[in-house]
């Protein structure tokens, strides 16, 4: 059987964006430490990587598809957190910024990472972000990193 598989490693010359969320910044610093770590821990080098700050998780998928759209980069680990509240602003906010980072993805074929936290509390966001739970961005940033070397593989 012919296997074929993307490997943890980052191949030189790929552009890397990051785009994350000012909204939550106490947590989604967090998570852009981790996917910068990741990066570099898998050979990717400082000058491949862009980090872009977006206003919210909403604004997420267009500034995804602006990214794309430029064809400066090769792939996006997009971060942030949408943490539940009282009313259902969350369910809107994480159901369309889900949907559109899905979108983004399948029209420009490239590599786009889901690495947006949809919590029912601080506190679970908090576990995702480098603690109990691990580094949601580092993960994010290892499934691109794995996705472009499997799409040149395929």
């Amino acid at each position: 059987m012919n296997l074929i598989e993307g490997k943890l490693r980052v191949n030189g010359g790929k552009k890397v964006a990051i785009v994350s969320t000012r909204w939550n910044h106490f947590i989604v610093d967090r998570l852009v430490e981790g996917a910068a770590d990741a990066f570099a821990r898998h050979g990717g080098e400082a000058a491949d990587l862009t980090h872009v700050l977006a206003p919210g998780a909403f604004e997420l998928p267009m500034v995804v598809e602006k990214l794309l759209a430029s064809g400066k980069y090769d792939a996006v680990c997009a971060l942030g957190a949408v943490i539940r509240g009282a009313t259902p602003h969350f369910d809107y906010v994480s159901a369309e910024a889900t949907k559109g980072i899905a979108s983004v993805s399948l029209k420009y074929q490239k590599p786009v990472s889901f690495g947006l936290l949809t919590t029912d509390t601080i506190e679970q966001a908090i576990e995702r972000a480098g603690t109990k739970a691990g580094n949601k961005g580092f993960e994010a940033m290892t499934t691109v990193i794995e996705l472009l070397d499997l799409y040149e593989n395929m």
